[in-house]
């Protein structure tokens, strides 16, 4: 096991192992304090550009499944179709695994997909340094690879990063089914698609700038996705554009509710470190059922911001930062959690009940 370094842009560094893909790579770097779900953190494009930091400090135990296909055309068992996070940071990396459906190890599988993965990692240490100063950049320094200097002046918040991992093509699922949902991709898990199409619903997956307004279909869903909704400026555009002449019912997930946002005219802030776990409590506004929630997410709405047809739909209660708005009149409603998680809490997964009864 190679002896790797990663340095931090503040230059706080912290020595490990290596146990996956060995090339000097960089991203922010951001925590997760979920305690199992990597083969689904990893291949969810949210994560795309960054260095995960896995604060359980067990990895690895139970192996990754495969990836297989199911009869819907979309994976089984993961996100996406590929790794998206640059590197996975563990304190403890198991090289033995035991899990019915395990089809390799989480080593073998980071070395497979050309990523790299980094044990022996003081977590608990690095998250505290994160928490204090916030998400910043950093990158791997590999023992005896030479690391290239333009790694070391890399730039998240310059990206946009949902053009990136959005498809380049109209995509369709479950065809003829009736109802038909576009699904705007910026950057879309596949659990999304799969508690669509179990509802049965045809959903029509579009690029993240596709302009989908002369389209024929029932009602518009916005997905995940990773970066600064600030750089998705044509997808605001367009869904304004359709919100000028269409009351068809929308809904929106974590960057979906950014985007729903932005159109309402609110602004968007970059949190100190942003939300990544499984446990984040959350209220729904003018009750008193609080949820726990799955969470993947660095910005957040101002809801302060919002234009007066828009109220609050979730709240977290945490930090008080917003976690949902719907409009006042129209179908139109978001949350920033993710209701079908996976991995994670699926408490709230009758956010799409509400969605498909207003189509």
């Amino acid at each position: 096991m190679k002896n790797v370094r990663l340095v931090l842009q503040d230059g706080t560094t912290f020595s490990g192992k290596s146990f996956g893909y060995e090339k000097p790579v960089a991203g922010e770097v951001v925590f997760n304090t979920a305690m199992m779900g990597y083969p689904e953190s990893l291949t969810d494009p949210s994560y795309a550009g960054q260095l995960m930091v896995l604060t359980y400090p067990l990895v690895g135990n139970y192996g990754v499944p495969p990836f297989s296909i199911g009869g819907d055309g979309i994976a089984d068992f993961m996100e996406s179709d590929r790794i998206y996070a640059s590197a996975i940071i563990v304190g403890d990396y198991s090289e033995q695994y035991s899990h019915w459906n395990a089809s390799e190890s989480l080593g073998d599988w980071l070395k497979r997909e050309k990523v790299p993965g980094i044990t022996g990692i003081d977590t608990r240490e690095l998250t505290k340094v994160l928490r204090e100063h916030g998400v910043m950049m950093g990158h791997l320094e590999f023992e005896g690879i030479d690391t290239p200097e333009e790694l070391m002046a890399s730039d998240y918040g310059s990206i946009n990063w949902a053009e990136r991992v959005s498809c380049k093509d109209v995509i369709r699922y479950n065809e003829g089914a009736g109802r038909r949902v576009v699904l705007v991709d910026c950057g879309v898990k596949n659990n999304i698609i799969r508690c669509l199409v179990r509802r049965g619903v045809e959903v029509i997956r579009v690029p993240w700038n596709y302009d989908y307004t002369a389209m024929d279909f029932d009602g518009l869903f916005l997905a995940n996705g990773p970066g600064d909704p600030d750089m998705c400026v044509e997808a605001v555009a367009i869904l304004r554009k359709h919100m000028a002449q269409s009351r068809k019912p929308i809904c929106g997930i974590c960057m979906g509710n950014q985007l729903l946002g932005k159109a309402g005219g609110a602004s968007i802030y970059k949190l100190k470190y942003g939300h990544r776990s499984h446990n984040q409590p959350v209220r729904e506004v003018g009750t008193n059922r609080c949820y726990v929630t799955s969470q993947n997410h660095g910005y957040a709405v101002d809801a302060a911001t919002l234009g007066d047809e828009w109220r609050e739909l979730f709240v977290n209660m945490n930090d008080g930062s917003n976690e949902g708005i719907r409009h006042q009149t129209n179908p139109w409603f978001s949350s920033q959690f993710h209701p079908e998680a996976c991995s994670g809490p699926v408490d709230t997964e009758f956010m799409f009940d509400r969605f498909i009864e207003t189509l």
